[in-house]
């Protein structure tokens, strides 16, 4: 296959202290997955486990909103590989117990 067949994708991964984007050639009809498998960024990150983690195209999850999980959802030309981390808080709970804690707040300057 010649080069002019492969498209350009971005595999990418950041933890709050480090990031990594990797550009790659891949060859049409290539799955978000099998991108993340060939960049490489499992080496930079072992803390990665592909085949468990969710995966978006520019902020979009994959496997949602009518788009194909990544095993299945073939690259376009451009498309950045983003591969997330898994959550360590659920944020429904975290929005609870932050207005709780205004709530109490209020509550304490009320009663002074």
């Amino acid at each position: 296959m010649a080069d002019g067949d492969l498209i350009t994708v971005e595999v990418a991964f950041a933890l709050p202290d480090k990031q990594r984007i990797i550009e790659l050639l891949v060859e049409p009809g290539t799955t978000a997955y099998q991108a993340a498998e060939r960049s490489g960024i499992v080496k930079v990150f072992p803390e990665i486990d592909l085949d468990n983690a969710k995966m978006g195209i520019f902020g979009q999850a994959l496997g949602t909103k009518g788009l194909k999980p990544p095993k299945e959802h073939e690259l376009q030309p451009g498309d950045r590989v983003e591969i997330y981390r898994p959550l360590t808080a659920d944020p429904k709970e975290v929005r609870r117990k932050r207005a709780q804690k205004k709530k109490d707040s209020e509550a304490a300057g009320k009663a002074e």
